[in-house]
């Protein structure tokens, strides 16, 4: 296998203009795929997959991640085309994922396409798995080992599953490899127990709270929307895709909305291009009426106001990247975390290291469903069923701990 690192197959969603077109670009690119017999023919109809999902930007970016994966690896590991793996072949891919060469490991998230004046052309800093050195680290270190979670797994096996088929049922192909590993649970593990909800504590949050708005107070003109954010991530539990303007809605001002009662509401179009309405308490209403003062508004928005919620700094329109809220919420982490280490609370800032922006609602939740009644906490967070947010309640895992608590080690004493 060569040691030099892949080099990018698929650009992002409005780039791609037809698969016929786009799988000519990847072969005048790359002409040695051009010996694999099949190959620009599997690069068609891959491309024709992918723009299926061209309604949603974060589905169309999971299953491009995975495909490309497998692509990358059927072409330059194992040389042949789709048509040729059979189920020992995606289990050594597996395995392959599992642990991959150093040459396929990046240490931080990049486009896969630079534009320039000649064109669109493949990032040389672009990789197919990525992992995040330890912030404690020196700059630029990469771990010495790589580690491919279960959700992973569990996404490569749901969405290569989902890419046979589709070849299948084109028939381009006539089995779907995945289906034939039996014995995936030498793969997936089956927890006895419910995994924990990733969130940060009330200190932390306090911190990250505390810092933010500082960073607003000195720095308005960039932090104000930082604080926010922050505070919509956490206050009513959005997920990073109902903040960023994309294919399903863009975000305005004019989604909140208050009712005959005088109440507040946002309106959001979450996971599976499904509304609901979030309740506004009367803090997230101050902090709305804080960040329109900062931007020049009204204190309050008018009936169908078509302000961006979440505007760009620089340029006009809205932010339509989640990267670049990623990188805001991670500077706020960073952040926080240093003051906590100043103060003398490194062990409490310890989760702040791996935290995500994800668990900014994961804590919202946990603490709201405490105090709220669970039906309306479920509503708020657009939960499918109740099991789901069941899951934020830990009274049993609490109660569980107390009573092992005082447990003795030498029974009788």
């Amino acid at each position: 296998m060569s040691t030099a690192p892949p080099i990018a197959f698929i650009d992002n969603l409005n780039y791609l203009s037809s698969p016929l077109t786009d799988a000519r670009q990847v072969l005048l690119r790359q002409p040695s795929l051009r010996e694999i017999e099949g190959s620009f023919d599997d690069l068609v109809h891959s491309f024709e997959f992918l723009v299926s999902f061209n309604g949603s930007t974060a589905t169309f970016n999971s299953y491009r991640r995975e495909i490309e994966r497998l692509l990358q690896w059927t072409f330059t590991v194992r040389q042949c085309a789709l048509g040729e793996l059979r189920r020992a072949d995606l289990e050594d891919y597996i395995g392959f994922c599992q642990s991959p060469p150093d040459c396929w490991i990046g240490t931080s998230q990049v486009a896969r396409f630079s534009k320039t004046p000649e064109g669109r052309i493949p990032n040389s800093k672009w990789r197919p798995f990525v992992i995040q050195p330890d912030k404690s680290s020196l700059a630029g270190a990469r771990p010495d080992v790589f580690a491919l979670s279960q959700k992973s797994l569990q996404s490569v096996f749901a969405v290569l599953s989902s890419y046979f088929n589709y070849l299948i049922q084109e028939d381009y192909l006539q089995t779907n490899p995945v289906a034939l590993i039996r014995q995936k649970s030498k793969y997936l593990q089956r927890h006895a127990y419910a995994e924990p909800i990733r969130r940060i504590s009330n200190l932390q949050w306090d911190y990250i709270r505390e810092t933010v708005t500082q960073l607003a107070d000195d720095n308005p003109r960039e932090h104000e929307r930082s604080l926010f954010i922050m505070l919509c991530l956490f206050g009513m539990y959005l997920r990073i895709s109902e903040l960023v303007a994309d294919e399903r809605s863009t975000p305005l001002m004019g989604d909140f909305q208050c009712d005959q009662d005088g109440n507040w509401w946002l309106r959001v179009v979450g996971k599976g291009n499904k509304a609901r309405m979030v309740t506004v308490s009367d803090d997230m209403l101050a902090a709305l009426v804080r960040y329109r003062e900062h931007l020049g508004l009204t204190r309050l928005p008018l009936p169908g106001e078509q302000t961006a919620l979440i505007p760009k700094l620089k340029g006009r329109g809205p932010v339509t990247s989640t990267r670049q809220i990623r990188y805001l919420v991670q500077f706020c982490f960073d952040t926080a975390l240093e003051r906590m280490t100043q103060e003398g609370l490194a062990d409490e800032a310890q989760e702040l290291r791996v935290a995500t922006v994800h668990w900014l609602r994961h804590t919202g939740i946990s603490e709201d469903v405490r105090t709220r009644p669970k039906e309306h906490v479920k509503e708020d967070a657009g939960h499918a069923s109740m099991a789901t947010t069941d899951r934020y309640i830990n009274t049993q895992m609490r109660e569980r701990h107390a009573s092992a608590r005082n447990k003795k080690l030498k029974p009788g004493y």
